[in-house]
């Protein structure tokens, strides 16, 4: 029988990293490597860039690199082929890609030209996490099966938590958790909570509870104060949450 350490490693999934240094701060790369890390274990970690322009911090990258073991690519600008960069970190993508070694990409960038590759990656039945800026436009963003905004990753930007009046004021996301926890309840009208963020992702992948200041969905339901909550331990002792939309008369 496998140890609980053995099971862990089999499920952990092998990851591709690919950074856009003209779209990135170096300043988020301790964050970064920490969220990457929620979704497995990056055994590729790459970032491509002009090192020779004055456009890059290349003193702060330089460390930064070496912190995080990251595989430097230089790619040069000239005047006709400005995107250079998008070039070559599309090639290598693509090149691990058909290696079938990977359980998924991150592609860390906010720029539109990357739509297509993660529509490739995802065609390939393999997951796209992307992290960008929050004006990364929609076409990416819906690319991907998971997209971070950048800044939420910036300690140096705590967001203030939303009051419950501002999140009861906030229609679109009543909605959304209403709509979804009534789409997918069962016959006692409660949806499990692990299934309610499933349906959310799937719809909006830059859905994060985070937006709102909360770390958790969970802590974001129980402040808009309009649900139920019943929690049970299963077989693990882990708590689940299941949760049932309240009557509002």
């Amino acid at each position: 029988m496998m140890t609980n350490n053995q099971l862990s490693k089999q499920r952990e999934k092998s990851l591709a990293v690919f950074i856009d240094a003209d779209n990135v701060s170096f300043k988020i790369m301790n964050s970064l490597f920490a969220e990457i890390a929620k979704f497995g274990k990056a055994r590729v970690k790459r970032i491509y860039g002009d090192w020779t322009s004055s456009n890059l911090d290349t003193q702060n990258w330089k460390e930064t690199i070496k912190n995080h073991a990251l595989y430097q690519v230089q790619q040069s600008r000239n005047a006709s082929v400005k995107n250079a960069t998008d070039i070559a970190l599309v090639v290598d993508a693509m090149d691990f890609l058909y290696t079938n070694n990977f359980d998924a990409f991150c592609i860390v960038s906010s720029d539109s030209d990357y739509t297509r590759l993660a529509s490739r990656i995802r065609e390939s039945n393999i997951s796209v996490y992307g992290f960008g800026e929050e004006k990364t436009p929609k076409a990416l963003i819906n690319s991907c099966d998971k997209f971070i905004y950048t800044e939420l990753l910036n300690k140096d930007k705590t967001r203030k938590q939303k009051s419950k009046k501002e999140l009861q004021g906030d229609k679109k996301l009543v909605e959304l958790l209403k709509s979804t926890v009534n789409d997918i309840a069962d016959h006692t009208n409660y949806a499990h909570l692990i299934d309610i963020e499933k349906r959310i992702t799937n719809q909006y992948p830059d859905f994060n509870s985070r937006n709102y200041g909360y770390d958790k969905l969970k802590d974001l339901i129980k402040a808009i104060d309009l649900f139920e909550f019943h929690a049970k331990n299963d077989e693990s002792g882990k708590e689940q949450f299941k949760i049932k939309a309240r009557d509002i008369r």
